[in-house]
């Protein structure tokens, strides 16, 4: 997967948004207002993902790509080699599970105006 199709696939999900809130390469895609992924712009050489913590287990015995989080809590969020070791399929559903387990802690107000978007 390249940075492009990182982004697009990132920016199609509904309530999304991308930033620089840490520096001016740490790009950061949040979901009303929380964030889900992050990535070093120029070097894309790995995404920062949240995960349960069950899972993140699994697939860091699993996958040698997948380690904790660099700089993140350890415990929820994995760091994603973009080594080309990994289908971008799998890359996805990891993005996808990420976006879902931030939505699933949004509070009923966030919920309600990310389904009128």
């Amino acid at each position: 997967m390249h940075i492009e199709a990182f982004r697009e696939y990132c920016l199609a999900k509904k309530g999304v948004t991308e930033s620089f809130p840490f520096d001016r390469e740490t790009l950061c895609y949040k979901v009303m207002g929380k964030l889900f992924a992050l990535t070093d712009v120029d070097r894309f050489e790995s995404v920062n993902l949240k995960c349960d913590p069950e899972k993140l287990i699994s697939l860091r015995e699993r996958y040698p790509a997948v380690g904790p989080g660099y700089h993140m809590n350890k415990k929820h969020w994995m760091t994603v080699l973009m080594d080309g070791s990994l289908a971008d399929s799998l890359i996805m559903e990891w993005i996808d599970h990420s976006y879902e387990l931030v939505v699933a802690g949004l509070t009923r107000k966030q919920k309600s105006d990310l389904d009128e978007l």
